[in-house]
């Protein structure tokens, strides 16, 4: 069997961060820990973890901060990001996925058992990034090719013109939905309930934000991705196979 990877938790809640060391360890994993915004930047000048779990309030700089800046910096921008929020309420989610997190855990909710089935679900739509490049897959039923865009949906990896591309979860999970409907129009409300189960009529920026990341990532493949004033994006694929 794989190792499993190394997780970086980070928060400033000496039990709870002990908790999840020792789950995470149990379960097969490497671990970190980091009591800081500040150390855990620190720490990942030098290590490249399989996984973030990041308090969303810390006393020196926040994990919304901390987020912002993993996704800042190249080397490790497609990082996945679990977010630990307190309170559970809907503008923590809001907040986190705007700033790049794929999952979040709350802790009043917090259990054992959820923590690692959301660590494996997180790790599941992002295994293989951290591999030896390999060649863009040959066409077949699970790979979708649009022009200089290649996804391939058991991989969870798009490359474009033949190169692999750097996507979080939840960016690759956006790209997905738009492509399996090319051509048609999808609301922001829409998108927010398909890629990240939020309430459509909510008010928030998370599709536009992470729609700007992934147009600046694909590159000559961008303007595929068409915004339709007043209503949303569309998926502007002129051929697929």
């Amino acid at each position: 069997m794989a190792h499993p990877g190394t997780i970086l938790i980070v928060d400033d809640e000496e039990d709870l961060r002990n908790l999840l060391d020792l789950a995470a360890r149990r379960e097969g994993f490497d671990t970190v820990v980091a009591s800081s915004g500040t150390q855990a930047l620190d720490i990942l000048k030098t290590l490249r973890p399989q996984l973030v779990v990041l308090d969303l309030m810390m006393p020196d700089l926040s994990g919304t901060e901390v987020c912002r800046r993993i996704r800042a910096t190249p080397e490790i921008a497609a990082t996945p990001i679990i977010m630990l929020t307190a309170r559970g309420e809907e503008i923590d989610r809001v907040v986190g996925f705007e700033v790049g997190a794929d999952d979040y855990v709350v802790k009043s909710q917090f259990s054992v058992r959820e923590f690692l089935l959301r660590v494996r679900a997180v790790l599941r739509r992002t295994e293989g990034r951290e591999a030896t490049p390999e060649p863009a897959p040959e066409a077949s039923s699970n790979v979708l090719a649009f022009g200089t865009l290649t996804l391939d949906l058991d991989g969870h990896r798009a490359f474009v013109d033949g190169e692999e591309i750097a996507l979080t979860a939840t960016e690759f999970k956006l790209l997905r939905t738009l492509a399996a409907r090319p051509g048609r129009v999808q609301s922001r409300g829409t998108l927010l309930s398909d890629v990240w189960d939020m309430p459509p009529d909510i008010n928030t920026r998370t599709v536009d934000t992470h729609m700007k990341r992934l147009r600046e990532k694909l590159g000559s493949a961008a303007p595929l991705l068409e915004t339709v004033r007043g209503v949303g994006y569309r998926f502007n694929a002129p051929t697929r196979r």
